[in-house]
């Protein structure tokens, strides 16, 4: 359907409404389904100026109701992130990091502003799952035991069945489920290997393992950037996505060198 001939129309209103349905990533079908009934209501009332006009201010105000949903669900992961800060300030300090590159490799990678939001909201609360182990483990210096080892790896499931409920528009409990799966498939907690994992995820495993290397933990000082880089080079193309390791080599290379 070309929405674009119906009598009428107004090729910005509908332009924004087609972007907020994208936004809210909804199915093609459903869409033109909408916006099909959309154009009818206006193509059986609009015979008048009058009419037009209110039709008009209804679209607009449609369009400022999905602007305030989005917004709402923004909101609820800010809250979240804000959670996890109060129990464990590491945890969301290196959230807003990862949330950071993270964006930074999708925006250089060339994705769209949408799943770029995604990716944003997805890592501010990666590691939301985290709240469900004990904060003893988690700011315990020294090494892990074998137990409280096992214990962190159920952070990606717990976050997910906090996140599964919540209708995002975009996939943001399978990001969280999935970001410490890796490409070859010896990754946790569901072994996905390759194209088995969503992009965000994979995105998002990069820039966690970087930035959680290169800083300080409770239980070890910083590794450095530099051994981090040598972590995702030298597993390149085996546990990290290729295409998204050269995105990460390239903006933190860039990085490293603007400041000289």
């Amino acid at each position: 359907m070309i929405y674009g001939e119906r009598k009428g129309l107004s090729e910005a209103i509908i332009d924004k409404m087609h972007k907020k349905a994208d936004n809210m990533n909804m199915e093609d079908e459903s869409k033109d389904k909408i916006l099909s009934e959309i154009l009818d209501f206006r193509e059986r009332h609009v015979d008048s100026a009058m009419n037009e006009t209110r039709c008009r201010q209804a679209e607009e105000t449609l369009i400022h109701v999905l602007d305030k949903l989005e917004k709402t669900m923004e909101n609820v992961v800010y809250a979240m992130a804000k959670i996890v800060e109060m129990r464990d300030p590491y945890t969301a300090s290196h959230q807003q990091r990862v949330s950071t590159l993270a964006c930074t490799i999708a925006r250089d990678m060339g994705l769209s502003e949408e799943q770029i939001d995604g990716i944003n909201m997805a890592a501010v609360i990666h590691d939301i799952g985290k709240i469900g182990i004990p904060a003893e483990i988690l700011s315990k210096p020294g090494r892990w035991t074998e137990y409280e080892y096992s214990m962190s790896k159920t952070h990606p499931k717990v976050g997910y069945e906090i996140l599964k409920s919540i209708d995002f528009p975009w996939p943001i409990a399978q990001t969280v489920l999935q970001h410490h799966e890796r490409m070859d498939g010896s990754g946790y907690p569901h072994g996905l290997s390759g194209e088995e994992i969503l992009l965000e995820a994979r995105i998002l495993a990069v820039a966690d393992v970087v930035e959680a290397m290169a800083s300080h933990r409770p239980y070890r000082p910083s590794l450095g950037i530099n051994r981090a880089l040598e972590e995702i080079s030298e597993k390149k193309g085996i546990l990290y996505e290729a295409r998204v390791v050269d995105s990460c080599l390239r903006i933190l290379t860039k990085e490293r060198s603007d400041k000289f």
